[in-house]
């Protein structure tokens, strides 16, 4: 008789698998970064079609088999619907969710960079901010919940708001993370800053980010 479990997590990506089906890569918050898959999601009028797209954000019953999961059941709790009818908005969200796709693993406490990207992820979704400040703070902020974080970078000065929103972005509950803005010059220093983490701590090409930096 099978075991079934519910977890808590997000759809980081699908892909097809045979005629009907989809493989899915799910970052949950029991059992970190998992692959399941969902049988009969590519049918017309199945249950598992919207539930299994990247970004749906809620509950999955699951069964565990001998390599991966089969989802048989969710309920989906945000769909993170406006990243679905904005293009850059949903690049944002498409690296965003590579880049925790990046740092997630199987059996991996990761509840903090699951509530870091679906706090992110609505934070794409409100139009007082800037898509450019939610991608530094949340790439700042993923260096800094993967214990990587280095601090202010040393080779050369920042404005003193930069150095102040940087170190409210490494320091701030995630949930209060997006509640402010910045000038254009302290975004620019702020994004100088992310850059450099990324290219240090990141040995993965970023296929998201390669279709996002053609729309800046």
């Amino acid at each position: 008789m099978r075991e079934f479990i519910w977890v808590t997590g997000i759809v980081l990506n699908q892909a097809p698998v045979g005629e009907y089906d989809r493989r899915v890569c799910l970052l949950t918050l029991e059992l970190g970064k998992i692959s399941a898959f969902a049988k009969g999601a590519r049918r017309q009028g199945s249950r598992l079609t919207a539930s299994t797209s990247p970004f749906s954000y809620g509950s999955f019953r699951l069964y565990e088999g001998k390599s991966s999961y089969t989802i048989t059941e969710a309920e989906i709790r945000n769909y993170f619907e406006q990243l679905r009818t904005d293009y850059a908005g949903a690049c944002y969200g498409m690296y965003f969710a590579e880049l925790a796709d990046f740092y997630a693993r199987e059996n991996n406490d990761e509840r903090k960079l699951l509530g870091l990207l679906y706090q992110s992820m609505r934070a794409l979704c409100s139009p007082a901010l800037p898509n450019r400040l939610v991608k530094c703070i949340y790439e700042i902020r993923t260096v800094v919940v993967n214990g990587e974080y280095p601090g202010i970078p040393v080779d050369r000065k920042f404005e003193d708001a930069a150095v102040y929103a940087l170190n409210y972005i490494a320091e701030s509950p995630i949930e209060k993370l997006y509640t402010f803005t910045v000038t254009d010059k302290v975004l620019e220093e702020l994004e100088e800053i992310a850059e450099g983490y990324m290219s240090t701590f990141v040995d993965r090409e970023m296929k998201s980010l390669k279709v996002l930096q053609t729309l800046c």
